[in-house]
């Protein structure tokens, strides 16, 4: 099979749910979206292999694409705060999963994933995703920027993004009170990129309730593994 016609196997790995489905060279799925749930705790191996299983259903594919809740760097983990495991720190994903799949493995951030599905390659973007926790992605002129993780710095009364604007905190504090953190977390997003155009994804963006200004866009959950396509070309 040439080059323009690979099948790419997108694999989202979210605090709740491990998502997959097959996608064509234009990203279009050409399979149902496979779900289960996160095995939260659970060590590296035992991700591995209910990955193995979830995707098994889904038929060929020649190369994969994961969108990782951390900090991911040539394949091997550095951060993976939301999947209460440590031994994540270190772990080569890549190398499990080519192990276990038998076909060539990429990984990025899942934000940063996400947020090359819908780019327009002009300028600077960004997108944040709001789910279990906040993540973010930046690029200039189409090229992915090096992931910073801004979830975890400092955002209201000493507490991080993750933590002010996280799923636990949407569901204590009530849809209102969490909207209006929200506005404040995209105001100082604007401040500290000047983004050309702010793209927000993740389960709970369907939750905003305010009015966005014309260069911020709701996008897709499905995004997560479509963007797994524009992985492939970088």
């Amino acid at each position: 099979m040439d080059g323009a016609h690979k099948l790419t196997l997108g694999i989202d790995i979210g605090g709740t749910g491990l998502k997959a489905a097959v996608v064509d060279e234009d990203a279009r799925m050409l399979t149902d979206r496979v779900r289960v749930a996160t095995p939260i705790g659970a060590p590296p191996a035992k991700f591995v292999e209910v990955l193995a299983g979830l995707v098994a259903p889904l038929g060929a594919f020649d190369r994969v694409a994961v969108g990782f809740p951390g900090v991911v760097r040539n394949g091997r983990v550095l951060t993976a705060a939301n999947l209460g495991n440590d031994t994540w720190i270190g772990f080569d994903l890549a190398q499990a999963l080519e192990a276990s799949l038998a076909k060539p493995v990429r990984i990025a951030n899942d934000a940063d994933l996400q947020g090359l599905a819908v780019i327009a390659g002009k300028g600077v973007e960004m997108v944040i995703t709001l789910g279990t926790g906040f993540g973010t992605g930046l690029y200039l002129d189409g090229r992915l920027a090096p992931h910073l993780e801004i979830a975890h710095h400092p955002f209201r009364h000493g507490e991080t993004y993750d933590q002010q604007l996280g799923n636990v905190a949407r569901k204590e504090i009530g849809g209102s009170r969490w909207n209006k953190r929200v506005e404040k977390a995209i105001g100082n997003m604007r401040r500290l990129t000047n983004f050309d155009h702010l793209f927000i994804g993740g389960g709970n963006a369907k939750k905003i309730d305010f009015a966005l200004a014309p260069d911020v866009t709701v996008i897709s959950n499905e995004a997560g593994m479509e963007g797994g396509v524009a992985l492939w070309r970088h």
